[in-house]
Order: C-alpha cells, then structure tokens, then sequence
C-alpha cells in the first residue's frame, strides 16, 4: 500500500525560508520513495530539474502563490517561465476574492490563462482555498476550473486558515467528476490521513510529510 500511496504525493517545500540543502533533501526523498513529483517555490525549479534529471519524479512548482491575486497575465508569465525551467506541473491559485464577489468571467479568465500557457506542456492544478470558501463557492470554483481546462482542482495552499478535509475533497469530487484530478494539500501529516482523503475521492495529495506517510509515522509540520 507505501509504494501505492507514495505515487500520489507531491513531496512539498514551500517555505519562504527553504533552503538549497532542504531542497536537495526532498528531491533525495522522492527519487527514493518514487513520489509522484516535488513541489517547490518556482526559483527551485530549474535545480531541482537538475537533481531528478534521469529519475520518474516530476517538478512541480506554484504559480499565483499563496494568495491568488496576481493578474492573469502575471500568472500566465510564470507558468511560461517555470516551464523554461523544468516544471512539469503547476499549482495556481485562483483569484479569491473575485470568486467572492462573484465575477466568474475573471476567475474562469485566470484559469484559462495558466491553463492556456500550460497547454501540452506541464499539468494545471487549480488551488481553491476551500477554507476560505462556502459550500456554494467551492462548488462554484470547482465548476470554473473544469470549464477553464484545468487538470485537477486542489484544496488549499497551506498557508491560509486550514488544509484539506475528507468532505472538501468528496464535495470537489462530486463537482468535477471522475475525468479531473483531486488533490488533497495541508494537514495531510500521516497514513491515516492519506487514506482517509483517498477515500474520499483525491488522486493526488500534497505534503512535506511525504517520508513520514508511507512509513506510518506522524510528522510534525500541517503542509
């Protein structure tokens, strides 16, 4: 079950503190366990390129980060540029606050831009930020991201007010369908909590306890 598990998880270091050493560390740790991809701040993205050069992991890296409130046009920049330097995949945020005010036309234009950048070139997960959200609106951003071409929709960033939780994920499920990916980021911290989202419909989890997951232990950071 480790080494099912350890295919969905993007092993994640956000921190605005990280370091190359800590960098190096989780790219050391995904080529061992075989995950799914490290998720790193977009200026590692062309080292850690470089460190899982030859390996299956993938780079992923986020775009909009954490607050969503870029422009389209900065956003869709970023995706370019992290592309250039090795991301196969990329985690926006949407913009919060105009799903908040209900203009569906920005926020499905946002999408669409990292999606369009990203087009045959790098997946597109789309962050929602279910914490910040009602029932409505989680439904409503959900149904924008599958409109605007994203591959998977995504609970959270896990730098706002919580991370994922097994009903988030069975309402974002139930929203998109079985064809678009579900990842499940924050507060994912053990194997009980893995399954427990699995379960609910994720195909993908983020999390820097990635190591601690597959071995059955508890770890101590809620990304």
């Amino acid at each position: 079950m480790a080494q099912n598990v350890a295919g969905l998880i993007d092993h994640t270091l956000l921190k605005a503190d990280a370091t190359k050493d800590q960098v190096t560390v989780i790219c050391t740790e995904a080529k061992e366990h075989h995950f799914a991809s490290v998720c790193v701040n977009p200026t590692w993205v062309k080292y850690s390129s470089e460190q899982l050069q030859g390996s299956d992991v993938k780079v992923c890296t986020v775009i909009g980060f954490p607050l969503g409130a870029n422009t389209p046009e900065t956003k869709a920049f970023e995706v370019k540029n992290a592309i250039e330097n090795g991301a196969h995949e990329v985690d926006m945020v949407i913009n919060i606050g105009a799903l908040k005010d209900k203009d569906d036309e920005l926020v499905e234009r946002d999408i669409r831009a990292v999606v369009a950048a990203a087009t045959g070139k790098a997946l597109t997960k789309v962050i929602i930020e279910t914490s910040l959200l009602t029932e409505e609106e989680k439904i409503r951003a959900c149904e924008l991201a599958v409109k605007a071409g994203a591959d998977f929709v995504k609970t959270s960033t896990g730098f706002s007010t919580g991370g994922a939780t097994p009903e988030d994920i069975a309402l974002m499920r139930k929203t998109v369908g079985p064809d678009i990916g579900v990842k499940a980021s924050g507060g994912v911290r053990n194997t009980e909590d893995a399954n427990k989202v699995i379960e609910a419909g994720a195909t993908r989890i983020g999390a820097s306890a990635g190591v601690s997951i597959i071995k059955g232990l508890t770890a101590d950071s809620d990304y």
